[in-house]
This record gives C-alpha cells, structure tokens and sequence, in this order.
C-alpha cells in the first residue's frame, strides 16, 4: 500500500511512528513464509526482512501461516526470537466449533495448534478471526480451552462485518483473554474492528475495567473522524452489517480489494454472486483458511467464474477448458503450503492434470538470494544509486512495485510531503498548499489556472511556487484516450481465442508461425493483481496474435487465431 498507492517509503513511516511514540510497542503482520507479500519467499530472504523490521522499530510480529501450516511459520517464528522480539504466534479461525457438519476445524483441531506454535517458540498466542466468524458462545468455549491448555498469553483480533464482534470480544474477556483488538470509534464497523469506546464503557466499572479516559478516547476519534473523510472514496460501501459474511467467510481486510476487483471487471452489480462464487471455490478447494494469501487466490478464481459465467459443475467439467488463474494453479501446486488434510484430489488433477502436487514446504525448496548480488543489480537498474538494507529489502519483497515506487520518487520527489486532499484529488484554481520537500524547506504551491488539453493529451498548468509564477505542461489523465474497437472472437470458432474477461495484457509469448502444443501457455492478462494465463487448447499453428503487452482488452476480445 505505502509503495503503490501512497508513494512513500513504508521503512520511513515505521521510523516516524517509532519516533512519535518512544515508550509503545509497534506490531505488524507477518505472513510467515509469504513475508509481506503473496508467494512463497526463501528462508533467508524471510530471515533478513524479520531482521531488518526489528532494526527499524517493530517490536511485535504476529506470525500466521495463510493455510494455518504450522510448518511452514517455524523459519519466521525462529528469526522474530533471533532478533529478540517478541513472537505472537496465530491461529487463523474459521468455520464454527459450535457446528458438527464443520469437524474438520473443531475445538481439538485449534487447542492442537495452539500446542505447536507453544512448543515453536511462541511468546503470545493470537487468535487470528480475519473473517469475524468467531460467534460468542464459542468464544468463549474456545478461550477457556487455550487458556487452559496451551497456558501463553492470548491475544484476539476479529473484524466487525456482522456486526456482533463487539458481543464476541465481551464472551471472550469474561472467558480470560488478555488482549484483544479494537478499533478507534471513528473508524470502527463493518469490516474494521469493534469500537473501542464503546468496548471501554461496556467493560467500565465490571472486573475487567480497561481503565482508558473516555474524555481522551474521544478527543482521539474526532481527529480521525476528521482523517476518515479524506480517503472516503476508497471504503467498501458496506452500509450496514452483513451476516452474508458467514456464507463466504471473507476476510475482513480482504472485502474492500475484492469489490474494487469486481468493479474493474465490470461485476460492481454482481457482488452477491461474487460472494456466492466465493463460497462455492472454498468448498472446492476442501474448506480451507482464507487469508491472505489463500483468500486472494478464492477471490481470483471467483471472479473469474462470475466473470465468465461458469458454475462449480462447470469448472469441474473435464470436457471443458478453463482458463485458471495463475494463482489457483500455484497454490494446488503446493507453492503456500498445505491445508489440514490436503487439496481434495478432483481439483488437483482438474488444475494440474497429470502434474504432481509438492507437498514439501515451499521455504525448503527454494534457493538462498544471494543479497549482495541482488542490491548490486537493483543499483544497476536504478542508475547506481546506493541501496540501502531497507531499499534491499522492499526490493526482496515486491520487485515490480518496488522499482516503480523508486522511478516515481526520482522523477516527482517526496510527494508524501503533500497534504492528503491534494495527493489524491488534486487540486483546485486558486487553491493553496505547504508542501515541506526538507527540513526547513518548505514550498508555497498556489494553483492558477489549468488550460486546454492538446493533440498531445497535455494541459498547460499555470502556478506561483514561492510567489513566483511558473508553468508547466503535463498529462491530462481525465481525458480518455481513445482505444481502437476490437473485433471479438466468434462463438464457437475453436481456432478464436478470446478475453476471458477485462484487463491489461501482461505478457506474449508466441509469434505467428510458431507451433504450440495442448497446455502451451500463450498469453497472460492481468486484472487488479490477478493474473490468467491463456493456454492452447490443442496441438497447433499460431496463424495471427491480435494483441501486445500493455493493450487494454474487454471480455471476449479476439487475441489469437490458431490454425
């Protein structure tokens, strides 16, 4: 988020929070071998992010595994006590230990877990409810019983989507939890936390008294209240709760990037199919954990039925091809690892085919980076610049995005200096704002006048910097380029090959002339971070290809002809 969306230095924010408050832990998330990103990452590379977020000013890490593969968090678990942190080790919870029909994730199965992430080392045990499905009776239940068996610490996180979170974090103090997440009142509810004040006022005067100022609590929420309206364009539009969360089971910080995922494929208004779809990929890939990122793999591939029409029948149907994202394909390949009990057999083979799942931990199997090596060759890509550990390690982390976020900065400066309104909305003719670029450096930007768009899809801006006037002409990115109509592949032509649904292509691999096997990967097109690869159906000839890297294409769009 800091490094595509912000344009700012995520290490540099971790300092300033460090700074602002000396005397309080910091937390973050660590997804055990997926570090802070959606793959599998060697153990060293997990080693040396771990060490580096320690050194700038983390002080706990809530480890979790995306499949709850208590394997598969031992490389992470090890290097947060190596670099003398403190280890909060999770369980992510789903289903319902209330229901029968769910065994498969049964009181037995978490206070088993909660055993081996004691015995791995952990400091703290966290219960993880990413999809706020603990309900409150069960809270309890379950609390007690790691209470009195796994004997650490525990500490909860759930999300309010169905609105009985608050009811549930009540049930799970007066069962003895000793922590538990709650979220500013301004931006509580729905899919954040419950409300902290009204936590505090609930707990008031009772055994577990917070003992928090109401008066402060307060003070606090009207300046984020003031700070929620300013990114009001990106919330999920959840107006109230939904109990439909106990359907798909969707995490909660999960729920807002998979609507923005439907409304870039044109499936906005098929949002309860979406969550339908998602619900029907969790029960074909055997009831797994969803989070990230074994959510967004669910998420991909429900979008790409709802997208394309088809249902679990027709996924499953070996007469029929399907395109599947590359997410869904890496996964059952085993690259996240293993839920309980596996994959089931039928969607492997139906995704795979005759390929061999690896069941091994992914860590295991992948080759040490040579670091030093690889800061020489991101300098190299980058001018020669000096890379830092914390640049090194962005790098490790998200090498596309990183890249990126760099060339932004080298070309616009800190553009985190600026005031959030302008950032993100741009701003208005006799508009006015302070932009500090370095200590004592502060820049007076008054916006004039904006001219005309050109043939060149530029606009000249007129503006005073420091009083003086300037101009510059730069892309007018509301003006729509025009994009050539493409002709679509026609129903039933089996040397057609169409768009499965909206995107960007992101990859060609073929020319005209060459000879493509059945399962041959011809193409990728990549949608809000999901990537589909397009294969040959049949042994063949690619006879033309329509499309190149780069090429905005709608549903259906003709992209390669076979002969």
């Amino acid at each position: 988020v800091a490094y595509r969306f912000l344009q700012e230095c995520p290490w540099q924010r971790l300092r300033d929070l460090r700074a602002a408050m000396p005397n309080l832990l910091t937390q973050m998330l660590l997804r055990a071998s997926n570090g802070v990103g959606y793959t599998n990452y060697p153990d060293n590379v997990v080693r040396e992010f771990v060490r580096q977020a320690a050194a700038t000013g983390v002080d706990v890490f809530r480890v979790f595994d995306s499949l709850n593969w208590v394997e598969n968090m031992r490389v992470a678990m090890d290097a947060v006590i190596e670099a003398d942190r403190v280890c909060e080790a999770a369980i992510c919870y789903t289903g319902d230990i209330n229901d029968p029909d769910r065994a498969k994730y049964s009181l037995d199965y978490y206070v088993k877990m909660g055993k081996e992430l004691r015995d791995a080392g952990a400091h703290v045990l966290g219960l993880k409810d990413m999809a706020g499905l603990l309900k409150p009776t069960a809270a309890g239940r379950l609390i007690r019983a790691l209470k009195e068996e796994v004997g650490l610490p525990i500490h909860f996180h759930t999300h309010d989507t169905s609105g009985v979170a608050g009811a549930t974090i009540l049930a799970a103090s007066e069962a003895g939890v000793d922590a538990v997440d709650a979220a500013m009142d301004a931006m509580s509810g729905g899919t954040s936390q419950p409300c902290m004040g009204s936590l505090v006022e609930a707990l008031r005067r009772t055994d577990r008294d917070t003992g928090l100022d109401p008066v402060e609590i307060r003070r606090m929420s009207d300046y984020w209240e003031a700070v929620r309206d300013q990114y009001a364009a990106f919330e999920a539009g959840l107006r109230a709760p939904a109990s439909e969360v106990y359907l798909h089971e969707m995490p909660g910080g999960q729920f807002t990037n998979l609507k923005a995922q439907a409304r870039a494929l044109g499936l906005e208004d098929r949002w309860h199919e979406v969550a339908q779809a998602y619900a029907d990929v969790n029960r074909m890939f055997g009831d797994i954990v969803k989070v990230t990122p074994s959510s967004k793999v669910v998420g991909d591939m429900a979008l790409m039925m709802v997208a394309q029409g088809l249902s679990p029948e027709d996924v499953m149907d070996p007469s029929r091809e399907v395109a599947f994202p590359e997410s869904v394909v890496a996964m059952l390949r085993g690259d996240l690892g293993q839920p309980p009990g596996g994959f089931p057999e039928a969607i492997i083979k139906r995704v795979l085919g005759d390929e061999a799942p690896d069941t091994s931990r992914p860590g295991s199997r992948l080759a040490p980076v040579d670091l030093e090596a690889k800061r020489r060759e991101i300098s190299e890509k980058l001018g020669g610049i000096e890379i830092d550990d914390e640049d090194l390690n962005g790098y490790l982390m998200y090498p596309k995005v990183f890249t990126e976020y760099m060339q932004r900065h080298e070309k616009y400066g800190p553009v985190r200096t600026l005031p959030t309104h302008a950032f993100f909305y741009g701003m208005e003719p006799g508009e006015e704002i302070s932009a500090e670029i370095d200590p004592g450096k502060t820049l007076e930007i008054r916006l004039q006048a904006v001219g005309e768009t050109n043939d060149a899809g530029e606009v000249k801006v007129f503006f005073e910097l420091n009083g003086q006037p300037r101009n510059i002409r730069v892309p007018d990115r509301s003006a729509k380029a025009e994009t050539p109509a493409r002709a679509k592949a026609e129903e039933g032509n089996p040397n057609q090959i169409g768009a499965p649904m909206p995107g960007v292509v992101a990859s060609v691999v073929v020319q005209p002339g060459a000879r493509v096997a059945a399962g041959d990967l011809l193409l990728t097109i990549e949608a809000m971070k999901m990537e589909t690869g397009i294969h040959a159906d049949r042994d063949a000839v690619v006879a033309a290809v329509h499309v190149k890297p780069g090429d905005q294409i709608d549903a259906k769009d003709l992209l390669i002809e076979l002969e």
